[in-house]
Formats: structure tokens, sequence, C-alpha cells
């Protein structure tokens, strides 16, 4: 069973800092296999993020993405509420 508490984080093929979405456990299970898959092929993703709201990323501008679990202090866009 994966973490309660991970980030899907995106570094941008443009470069600059990368961007980092909350999600749960759920959705990074489902998510993880797929990743190399979505960056090779530039497919186009709906991901739910901890939150509840839903973003559309884009894999065609993503260089490099992972799922790990967040640094305490890190500033993640679908973050619940604490």
């Amino acid at each position: 069973m994966a973490e309660a508490r991970q980030a899907l984080v995106l570094h941008l093929a443009g470069g600059g800092e990368p961007v980092w979405v909350a999600v749960s456990g759920e959705t990074a299970e489902e998510l993880a296999p797929r990743l190399a898959d979505l960056v090779m092929t530039g497919g186009i993703e709906t991901v739910t993020a901890a939150d509840g709201h839903r973003a559309v990323v884009n894999f065609h501008h993503v260089a490099f993405a992972m799922i790990v679990p967040p640094p305490p202090l890190a500033s993640t866009y679908g973050n619940l509420s604490r």
C-alpha cells in the first residue's frame, strides 16, 4: 500500500522550479506505473489532487516526473489543509 502523503513532482522541459502536486496514496499507486509512458509519449492526463481538485497535465512539456513523499515544508498544489 502506498504512503498516504505523496506528491507528483513535474520537472518541466523549459526549466525552472519543479511543480509539486499533492496526491493521495491511491492516486499515486494508479499513476506511478504509467509515468514513464506518459512522459515518453507526451500524453495528457487528468490528475486528482489530495484535496479533490483535478488538474490536467500535458506530459509533452514534462522532462522528468516522479512520485515521492513530500518534504515536510514543501509547498504543493492540492495539499489538504492541516
